[in-house]
């Protein structure tokens, strides 16, 4: 697969898996056990200037590009699926929706310490009531003079219960439906506005899942980012970023869990010979080899279009399908094939494991994904 590579990116890629296991790889484990977003990661990500990777040099970003934005996510999945998420939510979608829709005084304002470290970033769309149906939130923001006035809650908010700046999509008209919806920058300590709980979940768990609430949340009309009515817009492209980015992760962690079962294979042996020199086992290393492969493909794809300026949303789409669920299979065959230790905390492929079946779900279900699918078809 390198060969499908420029040798830019080959020596970006590199520099970035030498970053992951010198500055992330020794403290996974103790973040991963923790349970709960490991904050020490948002420095060592700035320190090296990945979150400005999509961010122009004006802004103090790198003016990277979409592909190198896949590679990196690949690349920090490989050690964790949690940092990989934390690295995401300030990279992709974020400052694409700042850039892109924001003023020059929300670019200077806000991008600069989001890819600094100084602030930490979250996107707020999903609700207790609205997960995929992203056009049925719930959340309100009314105009009071020279206000907004916020009320609503969300859950699974990535560094919710950490996050400095949230960018949160409400309702300004329920009757309008999905033209009703509307984009906010609203800053910790804003009156109105607290983190609750973290959820404890099955896996990620170096990173962290809170609820949001706002109550009577006023924000002053500087906070509307874009247009009024606009918000689902903003939503939908930005979360063609996030595909990319998730089917990222998904290729990491299979590409690991591959990499640590090829490894076990060859290392244990049963019957007088290694697991791995057993047909059946080698026919299913090579399955997982092809569908590594194959999500690769798809998701180098996406990025290629993205970063020509073509429309790419059924293949960001794809991309995301496709390699949440090879990853999700993989991590199952990497257990299996592990056997008993498989199924212990010593082992990383326990990890993969749980971490694989969160893909299939945040940033559009698999069935969701199917839909777009489904849809473009017909356009």
């Amino acid at each position: 697969m390198d060969s499908l590579l420029t040798d830019d990116e080959l020596g970006f890629k590199k520099d970035v898996r030498d970053f992951v296991k010198k500055e992330l790889g020794p403290h996974v484990d103790e973040w991963e056990r923790r349970n709960e977003y490991a904050c020490e990661a948002v420095g060592k990500f700035a320190d090296y200037g990945l979150f400005g990777i999509l961010v122009p040099a004006e802004y103090g970003g790198l003016g990277g590009t979409t592909m190198e934005f896949l590679i990196a996510s690949i690349e920090i999945a490989r050690a964790s699926v949690s940092l990989a998420s934390i690295f995401g939510a300030p990279t992709g979608i974020f400052t694409h929706a700042v850039l892109k829709y924001g003023t020059e005084e929300q670019r200077r304002r806000y991008i600069p310490p989001a890819i600094s470290g100084e602030t930490i970033i979250c996107v707020a769309i999903t609700e207790p009531a609205a997960g995929s149906d992203v056009a049925n939130i719930s959340t309100t923001a009314t105009r009071d003079g020279d206000e907004w006035v916020i009320n609503g809650a969300k859950t699974f908010i990535t560094g919710g219960d950490v996050g400095d700046i949230v960018l949160v999509f409400a309702t300004v008209d329920r009757s309008r439906g999905a033209r009703g919806i509307t984009a906010f920058l609203v800053e910790k300590g804003n009156p109105g506005f607290t983190a609750g709980k973290a959820e404890d979940l099955l896996g990620l768990r170096a990173s962290s899942a809170a609820e949001l609430f706002f109550k009577d949340c006023r924000v002053p009309s500087s906070a509307l980012l874009g247009e009024e009515g606009r918000g689902l817009r903003i939503a939908l492209g930005s979360l063609d970023l996030g595909r990319i980015h998730c089917a990222g992760q998904a290729i990491g962690l299979a590409g690991a869990a591959l990499e640590a079962t090829l490894t076990y294979t060859a290392d244990r042996e049963q019957f007088g010979q290694p697991i791995g020199d057993f047909q059946g086992v080698r026919w299913m290393l090579a399955d997982m080899s092809v569908q590594l492969d194959a999500a690769r493909l798809l998701a180098y794809r996406a990025a290629r279009m993205a970063d020509a300026g073509k429309r790419y949303s059924a293949e960001a789409a794809k991309a995301k399908l496709f390699a949440a669920e090879m990853a999700a299979d993989l991590a199952r065959k990497a257990v299996q094939l592990h056997g008993g230790y498989g199924c212990t905390k010593d082992m990383a492929v326990e990890r993969y494991y749980r971490d694989a079946k969160l893909i299939e779900i945040y940033e559009g279900t698999n069935e969701i994904h199917r839909e777009v699918i489904a849809r473009s078809l017909r356009s």
